[in-house]
């Protein structure tokens, strides 16, 4: 397929921006700055594939050119090299299509990761904080930043529910995946009898909305303080610091206790509602993808299983691209990269056979 126009139109724009960065007034904005070069970046890895695949293309029709040679030894040093340049070719090629695919609105956007301990009582709730934990070291080895929002401990030193909010480079572009069911097979440190027991947890990602994304009006929304508590309900707290609010047209309830201030988990509490608002917004959105590609970015339906870890075989498996990984430490200590890759490459082949690419 011919991708010059394409080309043609992303130069256009790469100029554009060259432009804008070069505007000494550019910082005045901050947010407007980093969309500028985000977008710059992106541009310019698109165009560098374009030369490296050109390049590719006339390194290997010399080559072939020069296999032909009077000159056995010189006709045989070229030929040798032809297979590898191929494979190159074929890379490059690969990862020029996915570059000119229409980008996901949202794939740029920091993420806020919602973790709930299912099926499985004390069991899960441990799982659920150790799942965190992966996710926590993940975003550091990605460079991301991870703040804890909110959270729910329970008595055996896990949580019922707790909420990240990752920021950085791309973030839910990564993250996306992992909303869904996560079931976990093991004995439990309780177990006196070796019996496996399974218990489940569920995961929501969602991408951080904005002021502009969801309009929150002051009538819509019933807003109550009251006191901290601590784990089994134990009030550690004399002021009235948490605060609470219900979205009465849909009913969306968040509640928030993790500031110092009741100003702090207000605000907090209103950044949470206004992404899950986001999330059923897009979501709604979702009916005009295809079945399968929801299934692979993940639906956000909590019923959807994803993934199961089984400790006593240390086998990690994702059902939905029936990928399975031996490296169970290595997934839980944040080493999610075969999956999020496998992952990534079954939905850009989705969306590649959609655009007739």
């Amino acid at each position: 397929m011919d991708y010059s126009s394409l080309i043609a139109k992303r130069r256009e724009r790469f100029s554009e921006l060259e432009e804008a960065v070069g505007d000494p007034d550019l910082f005045s904005d901050p947010k407007r700055a980093t969309d500028i070069l985000r977008e710059h970046r992106k541009l310019k890895q698109t165009l560098d594939l374009w030369e490296k695949l050109a390049d590719a293309k006339r390194q290997l029709a010399d080559n072939q050119e020069l296999a032909k040679s009077d000159d056995p030894d010189f006709s045989a040093m070229a030929a040798e090299e032809i297979p590898a340049l191929e494979k190159s070719i074929a890379a490059l090629a690969e990862d020029l299509q996915y570059a000119l695919l229409p980008a996901d609105p949202n794939e740029d956007r920091d993420a806020l990761i919602e973790i709930r301990a299912g099926a499985g009582g004390d069991e899960a709730s441990l799982f659920a904080a150790e799942l965190m934990r992966a996710y926590q070291r993940y975003a550091d080895l990605r460079g991301w930043k991870c703040e804890h929002l909110e959270s729910s401990p329970s008595e055996v030193g896990g949580f019922k529910e707790v909420i990240l909010k990752i920021t950085g480079d791309e973030v839910f572009r990564f993250l996306k995946y992992e909303s869904g069911v996560h079931r976990v097979q093991r004995v439990p440190a309780t177990e006196t009898q070796g019996r496996v027991h399974t218990s489940t947890i569920t995961v929501a990602v969602l991408p951080e909305a904005e002021e502009v994304d969801v309009e929150l009006k002051p009538d819509d929304l019933r807003i109550e303080v009251c006191r901290a508590g601590g784990a089994g309900g134990q009030h550690v707290n004399r002021t009235e610091s948490a605060v609470q609010i219900f979205h009465l047209p849909t009913g969306l309830y968040v509640r928030c206790e993790e500031g110092r201030s009741q100003i702090k988990n207000k605000e907090l509490a209103l950044q949470i509602l206004r992404s899950k608002l986001y999330e059923q917004k897009l979501r709604d959105q979702q009916d005009a993808y295809s079945s399968h590609r929801r299934s692979l970015i993940g639906s956000g339906d909590r019923s959807e299983k994803i993934r199961t870890y089984n400790f006593p075989q240390s086998r990690v498996t994702d059902h939905r691209i029936g990928l399975t990984s031996h490296n169970l430490a290595g997934v839980m200590a944040g080493d999610f990269s075969e999956f999020t890759a496998g992952l990534q490459k079954a939905e850009m082949t989705e969306r590649l056979a959609e655009a007739g690419m």
